[in-house]
């Protein structure tokens, strides 16, 4: 069955996906289409798997290295504390892996806790205008021209 993740990787590759960072040698770095933290991002693996173990040697060290670099990427260019990864498939059985920027500034309740504490109905949907320039900045940082 089709998850949104292999909905979205047909859409990257059909060049119809606006929140597109930058493909990557494992896959594709996307902005989350809900930018409860500023910056938050995905990596979606190209050909699309069921879960981290299903890739296996390189593939699977390619994976995690890319999902480290775009974290590098994110921690310098948005100013942001530290970097959180996640991965789950519980939702959509499909590897995917969630890039979050904490930062300083964050609400104490929430500073601390998982990314899953904030009110994700509630954040603001992606907008292109809004993260034009960091997509820039992190395609440039990705493509070795920091």
């Amino acid at each position: 069955m089709p998850t949104a993740i292999h909905r979205r990787v047909e859409q990257l590759r059909a060049n119809c996906d606006p929140t597109l960072i930058a493909r990557l040698p494992s896959g594709w770095a996307v902005f989350g289409e809900r930018q409860f933290l500023r910056g938050y991002a995905l990596l979606l693996p190209d050909p699309v798997v069921p879960d981290l173990n299903a890739l296996t040697g390189a593939a699977r060290g390619q994976f995690l290295a890319d999902m480290a670099r775009l974290g590098d990427a994110l921690l310098a260019e948005t100013g942001a504390l530290r970097i959180n990864y996640a991965m789950f498939g519980n939702q959509e059985p499909a590897l995917h892996a969630h890039v979050v920027p904490r930062y300083r500034d964050e609400k104490a309740e929430l500073a601390t806790a998982h990314p899953w504490a904030y009110d994700w109905v509630a954040a603001p949907l992606w907008r292109d205008a809004d993260l034009e320039e960091l997509r820039v900045r992190l395609q440039a940082r990705l493509a070795g021209r920091p």
